[in-house]
């Protein structure tokens, strides 16, 4: 596609911010035409942006001034499910949903979930390290990944799809390609991991007094529940009122709390597992550590707990002027973290107004403010997070968006490293060019003395 003939979905990024148009729109459905695609355009030099689902929300994806996009939205085969194993081999192009589904046929399931799981695709999932709500349990996106394939910017295939659970034969290239957002080079399929399914599972909504009694309640779970515990999340009172009001959903405590969390276990003893679980919440509540608490009974209240914690993302989707920042800080940080962010936030607009939720079991919060001063409040969230030494993207990635802001979360060391990757992989700077960083400008080849 090119010209007139381009769809405008090409030219827009999440959160409804506009790029350019892109010169044209390349479809490949193999790897080799994307190898060949790379090759053309390497030896051209044309900038292309890879798009799949366009669900980001650091707008790697979004077109800028003569870029091209690579979709890789064809490219949706998947292999049978290797049950001994374990494994599954999808193309970059597949949903999330769909590899979910697919492993749930099996009688298998698929380790991390997000949000976006109806659109997002697998290569964006392996280009942003996707993380989500079972990080806890399952690890992030690179904890699921057995083997990669992938295309360098001057078409260059590599292939590592064994599935093997141990390789040290030499460098791991696959873990380059995990989190680069597309900066390095294309993938094109991906070995996965899949789990044991769950027998049972149960999840408790809770309101508690603090954030710190929130902690406490998650060492006990851990303590109580071990690797059962597969989800912790935290609700801050604006959002989850705004959340209520904008969902018509039920409160599922009577009680109203500084904080809210939802806890969730997965096991295989019905009986035994939900009565540890319970007992865990019940001297919570005595020793004063919970303020109110419910439990699911049946899988129709387990979904509307979880329903309620999507509606805080639709809530905020359905918002305009608001600063998201992806942010992660080591538990032990996060009450100081949380103090100091009000008031510079506070102090940088004070009319602002605050929407925290996000997967405290894994110290990461989706911290989003109302305001019409969204570089000042950025830089108050963020000079924050530094201060608390922790990371400005948790699991959202750079892209364009908070490329400025890196500095705060990796040295000069650390970021000159990551541009001699970049060069080394791609030395004409045309795959996803100014995301994650800048590279300086090339200066012309000097010319022999004795010509």
């Amino acid at each position: 596609m090119s010209d007139g003939a381009v769809d405008a979905r090409y030219s827009e990024a999440q959160g409804d911010k506009k790029g350019t148009q892109p010169l044209l729109v390349l479809r490949p459905k193999t790897t080799a035409e994307v190898s060949a695609v790379l090759s053309i355009c390497n030896a051209h030099g044309q900038r292309l942006v890879t798009q799949g689902g366009r669900t980001g929300l650091s707008s790697s994806a979004r077109v800028c001034e003569g870029e091209a996009v690579l979709s890789l939205e064809r490219m949706t085969a998947l292999d049978p499910v290797d049950s001994d194993a374990g494994t599954i081999v999808v193309d970059a192009g597949v949903a999330l949903q769909t590899l979910q589904e697919t492993a749930d046929a099996a009688g298998l399931m698929f380790g991390v979930d997000i949000g976006a799981r109806g659109s997002a695709t697998v290569g964006g999932n392996v280009a942003t390290n996707a993380g989500g709500i079972r990080v806890l349990r399952y690890g992030m996106y690179r904890a699921q990944i057995l083997g990669l394939e992938a295309v360098l910017a001057d078409g260059t295939v590599l292939s590592s799809l064994k599935g093997l659970a141990k390789d040290n034969s030499g460098y791991d290239l696959n873990q380059l390609f995990i989190g680069s957002e597309g900066t390095l080079g294309v993938v094109t399929r991906a070995c996965l991991k899949l789990h044991p399914k769950p027998l049972y599972e149960s999840n408790a909504f809770c309101a508690l007094p603090s954030v710190e009694a929130a902690i406490t309640l998650l060492s006990r779970l851990r303590s109580a529940m071990g690797p059962m515990l597969s989800a912790f999340e935290i609700i801050f009172p604006a959002v989850y009122e705004s959340a209520l009001r904008f969902s018509g959903k039920q409160r599922p405590v009577q009680a109203t709390g500084d904080v809210y969390v939802l806890a969730e276990i997965q096991g295989t003893k019905a009986e035994v597992d939900n009565e540890r679980f319970a007992e865990a919440l019940i001297q919570a509540c005595e020793d004063e550590i919970v303020s109110d608490v419910t439990v699911s009974q049946s899988p129709r209240e387990f979904r509307a707990i979880w329903e309620l914690r999507e509606a805080c993302s639709h809530y905020i989707t359905s918002c305009s002027n608001m600063v998201g920042c992806d942010i992660s800080v080591a538990l032990r940080e996060m009450p100081g973290f949380l103090s100091s962010a009000d008031i510079a936030v506070r102090t940088a607009d004070e009319n602002a107004s605050f929407n925290v939720f996000g997967h405290l079991g894994d110290g990461n919060l989706h911290y989003i403010v109302g305001t019409e001063k969204p570089d000042a409040v950025t830089d108050a969230i963020l000079s924050c997070v530094k201060a608390a030494n922790g990371s400005i993207s948790a699991e959202h990635g750079i892209g364009l968006d908070k490329k400025q802001w890196l500095h705060l979360c990796r040295s000069d060391a650390e970021i000159a490293a990551m541009r001699r990757l970049k060069a080394a992989f791609d030395p004409n700077g045309i795959l996803n060019p100014g995301r994650i960083f800048d590279m300086p400008a090339q200066q012309p080849p000097e010319k022999d003395a004795r010509s």
